[in-house]
């Protein structure tokens, strides 16, 4: 049984992840159908327009799958390689993202690389980082995910909101690497000191 625990568990943490993918990507369509240029229910009206095509695409998915049932095999084995794959685990060497000095602050040296990559403009989206770490021959096989799991491990504060040419997606703000990062809390004893 447990020969078979790893890959379940691997299959599960790749179904999740693929979940959250999806949800993420269609949330976001959605809310790129808000039009800045108009107020009220008019604004909103193309999110809604968006959202009922979702429906209306996962319905007809539905339907389809009833009239082939052959197709549910192709689509259950796409997503069982696909969970496979996202459910890779995290090898320590990409816990190091690429930085030639292995010693120093792991979140210092992130943040530097996020500011060169960054160069002059205040932001960068997150895509963008992971292609310029894949273009170095580093985070091979890796995700957009994978970089925000790692960003938030180490503390730097990333949202899904970062516009790059008008573009809001996952990204970073040069004002939230500049800001300090915060202290790490010391615990306090009550014990009376000791030293002379």
């Amino acid at each position: 049984m447990s020969r078979l625990a790893a890959p379940a568990a691997r299959i599960a943490t790749g179904s999740v992840v693929i979940a959250g993918r999806l949800w993420v990507r269609a949330a976001a369509w959605v809310r790129r159908g808000r039009r800045d240029d108009l107020d009220g229910w008019r604004a909103a009206l193309g999110c809604g327009l968006r959202a009922g095509l979702l429906v209306a695409v996962v319905y007809v998915g539905y339907r389809l799958a009833r009239a082939v049932p052959a197709l549910m095999w192709l689509l259950s084995a796409s997503w069982l390689l696909a969970s496979w794959h996202a459910g890779k685990p995290v090898q320590t060497s990409d816990a190091a993202v690429p930085a030639k000095a292995s010693s120093g602050d792991p979140a210092e040296i992130v943040r530097t690389l996020l500011r060169d990559v960054m160069g002059d403009a205040d932001t960068v989206h997150l895509r963008t980082v992971l292609q310029h770490l894949q273009a170095h021959g580093q985070w091979e096989g890796r995700t957009v995910t994978d970089l925000r799991r790692h960003l938030a491990h180490l503390g730097i504060p990333h949202d899904h909101r970062v516009k790059v040419g008008r573009v809001p997606t996952w990204g970073v703000r040069r004002s939230a690497l500049d800001a300090p990062s915060p202290a790490p809390v010391e615990e306090t004893s009550t014990a009376p000191s000791t030293a002379a």
